[in-house]
C-alpha cells in the first residue's frame, strides 16, 4: 500500500498568511490545510492525521502555545512550529516550549520563505518529535 504525502496544518486568524504558508508549502509538493481558529484547529486534528502544524502565537480563541499542548494531548507524534509576530526567538515561553519538546521549532514574523522550507522540511525529516529541527532544499527567499 503506498504510503500517503504529509499533510500539514496551518493555524493563523489572518487570511493573508495563511494564504501565504499554503502556497509557500505547495511549491513544495506538501499538502496543507488551514484552519482560523484554534476550535477549528482542534476539530480537524480530531479527525484527521497531519505531520507538522504551523500555528500563530496569537489566536482569538486561545493562546498558541495552550494550542500546542492540546493538540499534543491529542496527537504525540505531530510536529509544531510556532510562527509568531508576537514572541521572539528568545522569549522564554518560547525557549522553554523549545527546551520541553513541545514546540520543534520557532519562525518570527515577517518570515522567508526559506525559513518556513527548512523547518518543516527538518521537522519532516527528524522523526521523532523532540529532534532538532535542521534541513535544506530548493527554497525561495522572497520575504512574507
Amino acid at each position: 500500500m503506498p504510503s500517503q504525502s504529509p499533510v500539514c496544518l496551518i493555524v493563523d486568524d489572518e487570511p493573508d498568511t495563511c494564504w501565504a504558508l499554503e502556497h509557500v508549502l505547495q511549491k513544495q509538493g506538501l499538502a496543507s490545510r488551514c484552519a482560523l481558529q484554534a476550535a477549528q484547529a482542534l476539530r480537524k486534528i480530531r479527525q484527521s492525521g497531519y505531520a507538522v502544524a504551523l500555528i500563530d502565537a496569537k489566536l482569538p480563541d486561545m493562546d498558541g502555545l495552550e494550542l500546542a499542548r492540546q493538540m499534543r494531548a491529542i496527537d504525540p507524534g505531530i510536529r509544531i512550529i510556532v510562527v509568531s509576530g508576537y514572541f521572539y526567538r528568545d522569549d522564554a515561553a518560547i525557549r522553554q516550549a523549545e527546551a520541553s519538546g513541545l514546540i520543534q521549532g520557532f519562525i518570527g514574523k515577517p518570515f522567508l520563505h526559506e525559513e518556513i522550507v527548512r523547518a518543516v522540511q527538518g521537522a519532516l525529516a527528524d522523526g521523532p518529535v523532540n529532534s532538532r529541527i535542521s534541513g535544506s532544499g530548493s527554497m525561495e527567499s522572497n520575504p512574507y
